[in-house]
């Protein structure tokens, strides 16, 4: 009996008792016959990588400097990289200025595609002053470029300084070309105004806002907010944060619009919560729209599925811009409804 006790308080011992939150450590020599450790939503199973892709040949640097317009093409571990430091406009950080060996070189890298599917790939960082974050960012989605974050580096920077990530898939001619002409509208941008705006030029809104709300609810089809004049309408999405809970319009995954000024001089701001399969489409609305992109980046980590957040900000006719965003934000799956992407 007592050998018995002894042999079943052995089995107990092996046992692996996974607590919520957390896996328990791996038994010091498991045998072949013991399960394989429980994974909780909280510790996921890491993904398979995925297979090698077969590539297209290696890019040519004089193709790519010739597609960019830049002076050279530089060649490290098979990626072709070109790179714009900026010189033109001094730029400070906390009084010191800032040489662009430290951060202020707008580049591209061009590397082998997959064969069969393009010629090459791209990725970049460009660096930009608020007054040419939009015109490039159109030129780029115009041109078939993906702009995938949008951000500052530096606090105390003077003039401002935003980093506008770029990405896409195509020819070296066709990447190239949408790079050269990035470059291009900086270059028309400061040589019409050599020093970088400080301000929108639109006309000043007015002290009190008189917003009309069920105009605004008619738009985006929503019941809306109201106070003091303004007026706000939030709609929400469903994703699943690291530990498998269900998060939504509440715990801030929603994209919302407020209002204020008057119905014909009206300003709005917001954000947009887009799958990543849906952000180069609301870009492309929102820049059609003329609305401008403040921000694009992530709120959260290990979420499934993945969400991006974009911050804008528009002048106009407030129906018209509601009507704007509303298109923009049927691109995306909100409050349950299926994208269209």
């Amino acid at each position: 009996m007592i050998s018995l006790l002894r042999a079943l308080a052995g089995v107990v011992v092996s046992v692996s008792v996974v607590a919520c939150g957390g896996s328990a450590p791996p038994l010091a020599a498991p045998s072949p016959s013991v399960a394989p450790p429980v994974t909780t939503a909280s510790s996921p199973a890491p993904a398979r990588a995925p297979e090698p892709a077969k590539l297209s040949p290696p890019i040519d640097d004089k193709a790519v400097a010739a597609a960019t317009g830049a002076e050279k093409a530089e060649s490290l571990d098979g990626v072709v990289k070109v790179s714009f430091p900026r010189t033109d406009v001094p730029i400070t950080v906390d009084a010191w200025r800032v040489p662009p060996f430290m951060g202020l070189t707008s580049w591209a890298g061009f590397s082998p595609a997959r064969e069969g599917i393009a010629e090459a790939m791209v990725m970049g960082d460009l660096v930009l002053f608020e007054d040419e974050v939009n015109p490039v960012m159109s030129v780029l989605l115009d041109g078939g470029l993906q702009v995938t974050a949008l951000h500052n580096h530096f606090f105390f920077d003077a003039p401002h300084v935003f980093f506008m990530h770029i990405g896409g898939e195509g020819s070296v001619a066709s990447l190239g070309k949408g790079v050269k002409l990035a470059m291009e509208k900086v270059t028309e941008i400061r040589k019409k105004t050599p020093k970088p705006s400080s301000s929108f030029t639109a006309p000043p809104l007015p002290a009190k806002s008189v917003i009309d709300a069920p105009k605004l609810d008619a738009a985006f089809g929503v019941k809306g907010q109201a106070k003091d004049g303004m007026y706000k309408a939030v709609m929400g999405r469903k994703t699943h944060a690291a530990c498998g809970c269900a998060v939504g319009k509440a715990m801030g995954v929603n994209t919302w619009a407020a209002f204020a000024g008057t119905d014909e001089n009206a300003v709005v701001d917001g954000d947009f919560a887009v799958a990543e399969s849906e952000l180069q489409p609301v870009l492309k609305a929102l820049r059609g729209a003329a609305i401008s992109v403040v921000a694009i980046h992530s709120h959260m980590t290990e979420e499934s599925p993945r969400i991006l957040f974009l911050h804008y900000w528009g002048r106009g006719k407030s129906v018209e811009l509601a009507q704007s965003l509303r298109r923009a934000l049927d691109l995306t799956a909100w409050d349950g409804r299926g994208s269209s992407i």
